[in-house]
C-alpha cells in the first residue's frame, strides 16, 4: 500500500453548530501520529527472524536455512522442491520485487540468487522447503491507534487484496471468536471442502488464531505496529506459515486510571451556573438561561459586573457559585481561566468550540489541566451538554419530555438534539442524554460504565466519531449487561495510515467497529433513523424474555410480503418456515413466511392475533412483525376506527403473549389524516409494541434485538 492509499478526511460538520465562532462544532478527523519507522525499512526484522519468533510460539513454519553469500551447501539437507527468498532493507513485499523463486532444485539455488543480487539490494537469502498446496490464508495483527491490538484473518496469498475477504476481532480473542471469524469469510466454503477438494484442518487454523491473538498470544509479546503471516497454507493435515512480516511500533502508553465517577450530579444537579450570558447582547449563554428557566432548575448566571442577567441572579465568578454543574460558553482562549475557578463544582461543561477539532490541541491540553487543577470533571469541550428530564437538565428548546429508560451518549450535540426531538415524537422517553464533544476528560467509556449501573437506564444508544479510549470503550461494552445500539460517523477512512503490510491496509474504522460490535453483542446501526428505531425496540422489548429466535412476518399483500422477506434478508434475519398444518381451520390460502393474511377496513381485526396465537402455540417465535397498508383503510374505507381496532387487537395479543415480541409496521402511513398515526402509536405503545413506518426500519430493529438478546 502506498501513502496515497490512506489518510484522514474531515468529518461532516453539524449545520446546527457553526453559526457563531464560539458555538461547538463536531470533531474533525485528527492526524494519527506516525511511527518514524513506517517509511524506513532498515529496522524491520527480516523474515527468518520473525519466523524464529513465531516458531518458538508454536506456529508451524517450513524448514529452512539462511545464506549470506552464494554458498548454498547448507541447503542440501532440505527436501526439494525449494523456495529461494532474498532479504534486505528494501525488500518488504518480496513477490512484487521479484525476490522470490519457487520450485527450485538445490543445484539451481546459486544461479537464481546471483540473478536476484544483480538487480536488488540483498543482504542474504532464506531457502525453505516448499509447502504443499492448500487453502491460502492471511493472519495478521495491527496496533490500532484507537482500539489497540486487532487480529485479522481471511483469504491470503494472491487473494488478499483482490478479494479483501477478511474478518477482524480485538485481542484477546476466544475460541468462539476464532470460529466465528472463519465462518464470516465469504470463502468459508473453501475451508470445509469445495468441488472435490478435501476440508482443511479447521481446528489447526483456530489454534493458530489463538496462538497469535488469544490470551498470552503473540500480540502480547510484540512491539506491535503491524504483524502478518501471509500466506498461511491450510491443508487437511494442518497449517504452515510460509511468509512472516513484522513492523514494530511504539509500545502503547498505559491508560490513565481513575476512581469510578458518580455522574448523578451531572444529570441531576442541585443547581446550574451559566458562564458567558450577556447583559446587553443575547448569545448562546442567554439561550441556555432560557432553556434552564423553562425547565425549572435552580439557576445562577456568572457575570463580572452585572447583578443579574436576563432576570437571573448573577455572581462575579464560578468561585462564588454554589452549584453542581456549570456551563461555559465563552471564547476558547478564556475557557481555561474560567474553569480554574470551578473548585468545588463537580462538573463543568465547556460548550465552546475552537480546541483540538480546530487544530488547537494546546488550548485543549490547557483546558484539561485547568480542570484537574480545580478538582472538577470536564465535559467537552465543543459539546452541547446534558439532557435529563428527571434532573431538569436540557440543551434543547421546547421544555423537557417524559422521563424514561433510554440513554444516549453522543459526540455530536446537533445529532443528539435531533435524536431527542424525533425520538420523543416517536414515543421514546429518555433517562439520560450526554454529549461529549472532544472528550478531553469525561469519556464515553466512563459514562457507559456508569449508565450500565444506573437503575433508571435499561438501554443505551451511542453516536461516536472517533475511537478515543477505544480499548476502555470495548471493555465497557462487554461488561454493560444491557442492550446497546451504536452509530459511528466518519468510519470509512478515519484512522487509516500508510501500511507496509496487507493487514495494516485492510484494518479500517468500519471493520474495527464491526468487530467491536460482534465481540460485545452491540447492535451496530448505519443511520440516525435506525438508531432511533432500535432504541424504540429496546424500550418496548428490552426486558421481555422470549422463546427461541424464530421470526414471523404477517400481513396483507403478497408483493409486500416478498419485499419484506428481502428486507429481513438484507438485515441478516432468517424467516423460518411455518410448521406443517399450523393454519388448519383458519381459512387461509397461503402458508409461507411472510404469511399473507387479509387486513383492511372491512377485515376482522382479531384475525391476525388469532393466527399468531395458533402459530406460537405450535412452535415458539421470538418476534412477530405485523404489517398493515394504512393507505387501504382510507382508500376503501372512510374512517380510522377499523385501523384503531386492529392496533387494539395487536396490543391485546402482545399482552396475552408475553414471551413474543410483537412489532407493528404501518406501511404508507402518510396516507392517513393528521393524528391517525400518533393514535395508532399510542395504542400500540401502551402494550409495549413499537411501531415503524417501513419494513426496512423494523428489520433493522429486530436484527438489533437479536444482537444481545434480552436484558
Amino acid at each position: 500500500m502506498s501513502a496515497q492509499d490512506h489518510g484522514s478526511r474531515d468529518l461532516p460538520r453539524d449545520p446546527h453548530e457553526h453559526d457563531t465562532q464560539d458555538a461547538p462544532r463536531d470533531r474533525d478527523a485528527q492526524d494519527i501520529p506516525r511511527d518514524p519507522r513506517e517509511h524506513d525499512t532498515r529496522d524491520i526484522p527480516r523474515e527468518h527472524e520473525v519466523k524464529e519468533l513465531v516458531a518458538a510460539a508454536g506456529v508451524p513454519v517450513p524448514r529452512g536455512v539462511v545464506v549470506r553469500d552464494l554458498d548454498f551447501a547448507a541447503a542440501g539437507e532440505l527436501a526439494e522442491p525449494l523456495v529461494l527468498k532474498a532479504f534486505g532493507p528494501g525488500l518488504v513485499h518480496k513477490s512484487e520485487a521479484g525476490a522470490v523463486r519457487l520450485g527450485l532444485r538445490a543445484d539451481g539455488l546459486a544461479a537464481a540468487a546471483a540473478e536476484m543480487r544483480s538487480r536488488l539490494d540483498v543482504e542474504g537469502f532464506l531457502v525453505e522447503e516448499q509447502a504443499p498446496a492448500g487453502v491460502e490464508l492471511i493472519v495478521g495483527l495491527v496496533g490500532d491507534p484507537g482500539f489497540g491490538p486487532v487480529l485479522l484473518a481471511g483469504l491470503g496469498g494472491v487473494w488478499t487484496e483482490a478479494m479483501r475477504d477478511t474478518a477482524l476481532r480485538l485481542c484477546p480473542i476466544s475460541e468462539p471468536d476464532a470460529r466465528l471469524m472463519l465462518d464470516e469469510l465469504r470463502g468459508a466454503a473453501l475451508l470445509h471442502g469445495h468441488r472435490g477438494h478435501p476440508p482443511v484442518d479447521v481446528d489447526a487454523v483456530v489454534k493458530l488464531l489463538m496462538t497469535v491473538g488469544g490470551p498470552g498470544g503473540l500480540w502480547e509479546r510484540l512491539e506491535l505496529g503491524e504483524f502478518e503471516l501471509n500466506p498461511v497454507i491450510a491443508t487437511p493435515s494442518g497449517v504452515t506459515a510460509v511468509d512472516a512480516r513484522h513492523l514494530p511500533g511504539r509500545p502503547p502508553r498505559p491508560s490513565a486510571t481513575r476512581e469510578p465517577a458518580d455522574f448523578l450530579p451531572l444529570f441531576e444537579p442541585r443547581a446550574v451556573a451559566v458562564v458567558g450570558a450577556s447583559a446587553s447582547r443575547p448569545n448562546f449563554g442567554n439561550m441556555f438561561l432560557d432553556f434552564y428557566r423553562a425547565a425549572g432548575v435552580p439557576l445562577v448566571a456568572v457575570h463580572p459586573s452585572a447583578a443579574e442577567v436576563a432576570g437571573v441572579p448573577a455572581v462575579p465568578s464560578l468561585a462564588a457559585a454554589d452549584v453542581d454543574y456549570a456551563l461555559v460558553a465563552v471564547p476558547a482562549e478564556r475557557c481555561a481561566e474560567v474553569v480554574r475557578q470551578a473548585s468545588g463544582i463537580p462538573y463543568v461543561q465547556v460548550m465552546s468550540g475552537g480546541f483540538g477539532e480546530a487544530g488547537r490541541a494546546d488550548l485543549e491540553r490547557d483546558l484539561a489541566a485547568a480542570a484537574r487543577a480545580a478538582g472538577t470533571r470536564l465535559l467537552g469541550p465543543n459539546c452541547m451538554g446534558v439532557y435529563c428530564p428527571r434532573g431538569r437538565q436540557t440543551f434543547v428548546g421546547g421544555g423537557v419530555g417524559p422521563a424514561g429508560t433510554v440513554a444516549l451518549i453522543s459526540q455530536s450535540g446537533g445529532l443528539a438534539g435531533e435524536v431527542i426531538k424525533v425520538g420523543e415524537r416517536r414515543g421514546l422517553a429518555f433517562s439520560r442524554v450526554v454529549t461529549v464533544g472532544n472528550a478531553a476528560d469525561v469519556t464515553p467509556a466512563e459514562l457507559l460504565s456508569w449508565l450500565a449501573r444506573d437503575p433508571e437506564t435499561r438501554a443505551v444508544g451511542l453516536y461516536l466519531e472517533d475511537p478515543r479510549g477505544g480499548r476502555e470503550l470495548h471493555e465497557a461494552l462487554r461488561a454493560a449487561g444491557l442492550p446497546v445500539a451504536l452509530l459511528v460517523g466518519g468510519r470509512s477512512s478515519q484512522g487509516q495510515r500508510a501500511a507496509l503490510s496487507h493487514t495494516g491496509g485492510m484494518v479500517s474504522d468500519l471493520r474495527v467497529w464491526a468487530a467491536v460490535a460482534a465481540q460485545t453483542g452491540t447492535a451496530l446501526v448505519s443511520s440516525q433513523d435506525d438508531l432511533i428505531g432500535v432504541l424504540a425496540f429496546f424500550q418496548a422489548h428490552g426486558s421481555r424474555v422470549t422463546d427461541g429466535d424464530r421470526v414471523l412476518v404477517i400481513g396483507p399483500s403478497g408483493g409486500a410480503g416478498v419485499l419484506a422477506a428481502d428486507a429481513f434478508d438484507r438485515a441478516g434475519v432468517r424467516l423460518a418456515p411455518l410448521p406443517d398444518g399450523v393454519l388448519h381451520g383458519l381459512g387461509l390460502a397461503a402458508a409461507g413466511n411472510p404469511l399473507e393474511v387479509p387486513v383492511g377496513p372491512r377485515g376482522r381485526p382479531g384475525l391476525v392475533p388469532e393466527v399468531i396465537g395458533a402459530i406460537v402455540r405450535r412452535e415458539p417465535y421470538a418476534d412477530v412483525v405485523a404489517h398493515v397498508n394504512v393507505q387501504s383503510f382510507f382508500t376503501y374505507g372512510d374512517a380510522a376506527e377499523p385501523l384503531y381496532a386492529y392496533a387494539r387487537a395487536l396490543a391485546a395479543a402482545q399482552e396475552a403473549l408475553p414471551r413474543v415480541r410483537i412489532t407493528l409496521v404501518t406501511r404508507n402511513g402518510e396516507c392517513a389524516p393528521a393524528g391517525v398515526e400518533d393514535e395508532v402509536r399510542r395504542i400500540a405503545a401502551a402494550a409495549g409494541v413499537p411501531v415503524y413506518r417501513s419494513m426496512e426500519a423494523a428489520a433493522a430493529a429486530v436484527a438489533a434485538g437479536g444482537s444481545r438478546g434480552t436484558a
